[in-house]
């Protein structure tokens, strides 16, 4: 492959990501205001979530290789990821 169908890939994944992450960010700029709004009904439903998985004996641990995979570093990361949408919920992350 050329250097210049390298470079066209790249800008065209680019462009891609670009497209996804602002047709995303209207969705979960409402999602993180409404919970921002509602703390109680948020907490609550993820507690009744909870529940019911622990009633149907569901848990994340028990499926082979994501106990690793929340371990360590990744955890660190999906609390990153979560602040980052915070944020960019709060309006102090702008998006170009």
């Amino acid at each position: 492959m050329s250097l210049t169908k390298q470079l066209r890939a790249v800008r065209s994944a680019q462009h891609r990501a670009g497209q996804a992450r602002h047709e995303l960010a209207e969705p979960v700029h409402a999602l993180l205001s409404r919970g921002q709004r509602y703390p109680l009904t948020t907490v609550g439903m993820a507690a009744g979530a909870g529940f019911v998985l622990g009633q149907l004996n569901v848990h994340p641990l028990r499926v082979p290789g994501l106990g690793a995979l929340l371990s360590g570093t990744a955890a660190e990361l999906v609390g990153q990821a979560a602040r980052l949408l915070a944020e960019f919920a709060q309006g102090s992350f702008d998006v170009s």
